[in-house]
């Protein structure tokens, strides 16, 4: 019996299908650390970890299997979360890119999914924007606690981007108001909400009503023709090859985003009739 078994209802070649894919984690304190590590436990083979901070004390209340050794030695947030998927799967795949994701382009264009946890919303834009280009789907995450008048309701949001889908702009995670302020404070819980002990005080997951509202309807804040490495130059190098698909249309875009997310197991809605 394998430790993967008891999860064999995800189908009889799921064990190779979570083991061939690579994903990415841009982030890894209060939701990127956790999502790593279940992605380990789940079964998933590769793993591209970008973050350049270090562990800090006031980190060990969300970043999961963070100690207080750890911030002694001021060791960096990528080499816990290593330590943390090794732990589980010795012969994972680990890449650690300890620097602003920015300087890790390379390393996340081999990604089949990338996982942002970043507090920016500027951040998340330029993100959004790149996975876009790549035809990487992206999925945004994130938490909040609001005062409702002498109570707290604890509230997150999960959210898939996808070249040809609704952005992060369509669901309004971005927006305007948002990139203008880009507040540096978080509803009533201050700073950095997202903590290892909350669960919502609902302990309930919805979809959106934004999300039925939105179907399947195209991006209109991104052409499908934004797409593949802009600095590739075919006259280049006839050999080379972009690092990525590099769509002639619309159709084109959203079809080569539906096979990678069927490869991943997610299949979207088809469009309502209008």
């Amino acid at each position: 019996m394998s430790r993967l078994d008891r999860q064999s209802f995800l189908g009889a070649d799921s064990d190779r299908t979570l083991n061939e894919l690579t994903v990415g984690y841009v982030g890894l304190g209060g939701g990127g650390s956790h999502v790593a590590q279940q992605a380990a436990h789940l079964g998933i083979g590769g793993h591209v970890l970008v973050d350049g901070d270090i562990v800090e004390d006031t980190n060990l209340n969300r970043l999961v299997s963070g100690t207080a050794k750890d911030a002694k030695d001021k060791r960096l947030k990528v080499d816990v979360a290593a330590r943390t998927i090794k732990a589980v799967n010795p012969s994972a795949r680990v890449k650690m890119c300890p620097v602003p994701w920015q300087q890790a382009l390379e390393e996340l264009k081999g990604c089949d999914v990338i996982i942002g946890g970043l507090d920016s919303v500027v951040a998340k834009d330029d993100l959004d924007r790149f996975c876009r280009r790549h035809l990487i789907p992206y999925i945004d995450m994130g938490m909040d606690v609001h005062d409702t008048g002498g109570a707290y309701l604890i509230a997150g949001q999960v959210v898939l981007s996808s070249p040809g889908c609704p952005c992060l702009r369509c669901f309004g995670v971005v927006t305007e108001d948002g990139l203008a302020q880009e507040a540096k404070r978080y509803g009533a819980a201050g700073s950095r909400p997202q903590v290892v002990w909350p669960n919502g005080n609902k302990n309930t997951v919805r979809s959106s009503p934004r999300v039925a509202m939105l179907g399947d309807r195209p991006c209109p804040h991104t052409s499908a023709l934004e797409t593949g490495d802009v600095r590739f130059d075919i006259r280049g190098d006839s050999k080379r090859k972009p690092s990525s698909p590099v769509a002639a249309d619309g159709a084109a875009a959203q079809g080569a985003t539906r096979r990678l997310l069927r490869k991943l197991g997610i299949f979207l809605r088809p469009a309502p009739e209008t």
